[in-house]
């Protein structure tokens, strides 16, 4: 099979950053994640390399299971208390329960979301699986996260963009390097949302455990996509000119829109919601 390893450019002339064809001999991050949350959509490559980081940090599973619980009480906060009704998620994996349009439209049926991804099988499962309510709407764009314009030319059929957007990108901002300036690119698509919208982050931690590092290059070795763990500093810097919603930038687990002290344990990934004034 071709592995596509350069850049090229879409129809929009948009160079396009590297990217993955099918390839199951070679693992993909949605796949890895569908394992630790426990999914069946994964191949062996898949499963031998969430494995291995499993082994050296087995809290990476419970990681998954929070992040999944940050974007449900996300999303939920974003329709009943702030008025959002629009989502554009970025990065979205293999569907699992409680997706973005789900939580959304439970509370407002009319909520519109876009899903982004370039997995084939992340994108082909979601067109069979995440069905809107009737009186909202779902759609996807197969893209890199980094083609911006490409995104928000498509995503524009279905969101109106004079009008709030969340923008998530959980999971998905410590999978491009430095020199890619993820800083930028998270500054472009919050530049083309108005005053109100949002911008959800969730991003592996440097420096909350030891073992992350570890973790982190025995991920590397498998994976087709490297991750990049950053620091809450660095983490902190994507909501330059944002204002945060408390607690702010908090390690996954301990992120919470109500009380604190639950008790849940300091899990080794950044989260954080704020808004564009």
């Amino acid at each position: 099979m071709e592995d596509v390893t350069e850049h090229r450019q879409d129809a929009s002339g948009e160079s396009k950053p590297p990217g993955l064809t099918f390839d199951a001999s070679v693992a993909h991050p949605a796949r890895i994640y569908n394992y630790w949350l426990g999914g069946k959509d994964n191949f062996a490559t898949d499963r031998a390399a969430a494995q291995e980081v499993l082994d050296v940090m087995p809290v990476i599973a419970q990681v998954a299971r929070s992040n999944r619980l940050f974007l449900s009480t996300a999303v939920h906060y974003l329709v009943a208390q702030a008025g959002i009704r629009q989502f554009l998620d970025i990065g979205t994996g293999l569907p699992t329960e409680n997706n973005t349009h789900e939580v959304a439209q439970k509370v407002a049926p009319e909520s519109r979301v876009v899903y982004v991804d370039n997995d084939p099988i992340v994108l082909s499962h979601a067109r069979a699986l995440l069905t809107s309510d009737p009186r909202g709407r779902c759609t996807y764009v197969d893209a890199d996260a980094r083609q911006v314009e490409k995104i928000l030319t498509e995503a524009a059929q279905t969101l109106d963009f004079s009008q709030p957007v969340a923008v998530m990108m959980l999971g998905l901002l410590h999978f491009i390097p430095d020199a890619e300036d993820p800083y930028e690119l998270t500054r472009r698509f919050m530049a083309a949302v108005p005053s109100g919208s949002y911008l959800a982050i969730s991003h592996g931690s440097s420096d909350l455990k030891t073992e992350t590092q570890t973790a982190g290059r025995s991920y590397n070795a498998h994976s087709a996509t490297p991750i990049n763990f950053r620091s809450r500093q660095e983490v902190t810097r994507f909501f330059s000119g944002l204002e945060l919603v408390p607690p702010g930038v908090s390690p996954l687990g301990q992120w919470s829109l109500g009380p604190t002290g639950t008790g849940s344990a300091q899990l080794p990934t950044y989260a954080a919601l704020a808004r564009k004034p």
